[in-house]
């Protein structure tokens, strides 16, 4: 990367990323644009699973291996792992991905579907589409907010959604970073900014477009190269106006690396 300025938009890997930027020669630029939020809520917990003990649902859905964990430490604070347990073994355990899959097989859960790589909903619907599901209970274990389009794919599907809360995203305690990232895209100073979540979009603009105004935002980011994670988060930088000028595939931060260099020599 030859000494160009990355910024990392990245929270919870921040520091993972930025050692893969410094690493291949690039100087990061952290902006944390995240913050996670423990949402579990207990009695909402008890109630879900005291409600299904007799009658599990149709399917589990399971997104994150850190929304995943909170959910079952819940359940063991609440004295109802096992019957959290014995709830699961009866009802069609799917996971999006590795993180979630590795945090069931720690608890002995057994996992009926996986979704394919890159893990997104697309994939996770085509693993579940034999799943009955009309008119039946259909349990999603919701992460930083709400996965828009696979509850609805599932309510198109008759499902009955209970969503289950773990964490949400929020705006970070320190918001200066982005602020300073929006004025050094401004005087042209960034050469790449990269994207790992869509949510980041949203809370760059509503930080950084709210101090200095989303089009001189905008215009501070078309000066730069655009790096994103994967489809979702490109999806949510074009509904902003911004160009793309790399994806990570398949959408890993191990993947990153390459698509930086990639975008920044195109």
């Amino acid at each position: 990367m030859n000494g160009q300025r990355i910024a990392i938009l990245e929270s919870r890997a921040a520091a993972q990323v930025a050692a893969l930027v410094q690493r291949y020669g690039g100087i990061p630029i952290s902006a944390p644009a995240l913050a996670e939020v423990a949402d579990t809520q207990p009695e909402l917990v008890r109630d879900l699973i005291e409600r299904h003990a007799a009658t599990p649902p149709a399917l589990a859905i399971f997104q994150t291996g850190v929304g995943t964990r909170a959910l079952f430490e819940t359940a063991l604070e609440l004295g109802l792992a096992d019957t959290l347990a014995r709830m699961l073994d009866h009802t069609v355990v799917a996971v999006r991905g590795p993180k979630p899959t590795a945090v069931l097989r720690g608890q002995g859960v057994r996992i009926d579907r996986t979704a394919a790589a890159p893990y997104t909903t697309h994939e996770l619907l085509a693993a579940i589409a034999d799943v009955p599901i009309d008119g039946q209970p259909v349990l999603v274990q919701r992460y930083g907010e709400s996965n828009a389009s696979l509850n609805a794919a599932l309510e198109a599907r008759g499902a009955v959604l209970e969503e289950i809360p773990t964490y949400r995203w929020a705006l970070p305690e320190d918001t200066g970073p982005l602020l300073e990232l929006a004025a050094a895209l401004g005087r042209g100073e960034v050469d790449a900014v990269v994207f790992t979540s869509a949510s980041q979009v949203r809370n760059l603009f509503t930080v950084a477009g709210g101090a200095v105004g989303d089009d001189v935002l905008r215009d501070g980011l078309a000066k730069t190269k655009i790096v994103s994670i994967g489809p979702v988060c490109s999806d949510a930088l074009r509904a902003a106006g911004i160009r793309v000028d790399g994806e990570a595939s398949p959408p890993k931060l191990g993947f990153l690396v390459p698509t930086i260099e990639a975008a920044l020599a195109g």
